[in-house]
């Protein structure tokens, strides 16, 4: 159904191109990445190419079967056996489980190949979708906090058993 692939140079156009078309309906339930994010992208996809040469993030690209991008899903801040988990899947692909095993996936490849033991995530409350998403994949809820002024949920989850 899908596939990640680690973040490459050659997947900036289509990269670019997923987070134009989605910036509307992302903004809904996350806070937008703004102007900026757009008018940078070349020195910010070289910046994350360089972060995860280093080992510090680990970036994907989720590709449909018939090789479009329809997300993304990345690890971040990884230190001490944990990292952050972040997605961002199409309008196109929502309610197709394309999240779900997305983060399935990223979750296999962080016990056993990136070596981790744990994941968290955050999630604005007014998005359940990505709560049943992170629930769905073992991620148990810890507490509430604000992020960028919006009430929002921690999660995280042991990645034992997985490796």
């Amino acid at each position: 159904m899908i596939t990640l692939e680690p973040l490459r140079p050659d997947h900036a156009e289509a990269l670019l191109a997923f987070e134009r078309a989605n910036r509307a309906y992302f903004a809904r339930s996350i806070p937008d990445r703004g102007d900026a994010y757009f008018t940078g992208f070349a020195d910010r996809h070289a910046a994350l190419l360089a972060e995860q040469a280093e080992g510090t993030c680990r970036f994907h690209v989720v590709l449909d079967a018939a090789g479009g991008l329809v997300g993304r899903v990345n690890l971040v801040d990884l230190a001490d056996g944990s990292a952050e988990l972040g997605y961002r899947i199409a309008e196109s692909a929502a309610g197709r489980g394309v999240a779900k095993a997305a983060v399935a996936e990223v979750c296999r490849l962080a016990a056993t190949d990136y070596g981790l033991t744990a994941l968290t995530a955050v999630t604005t409350v007014d998005n359940p979708a990505s709560q049943a998403v992170l629930t769905r994949n073992g991620f148990v809820l810890g507490h509430g906090f604000l992020l960028a002024d919006r009430p929002a949920l921690a999660y995280r989850r042991s990645l034992a058993g997985l490796g």
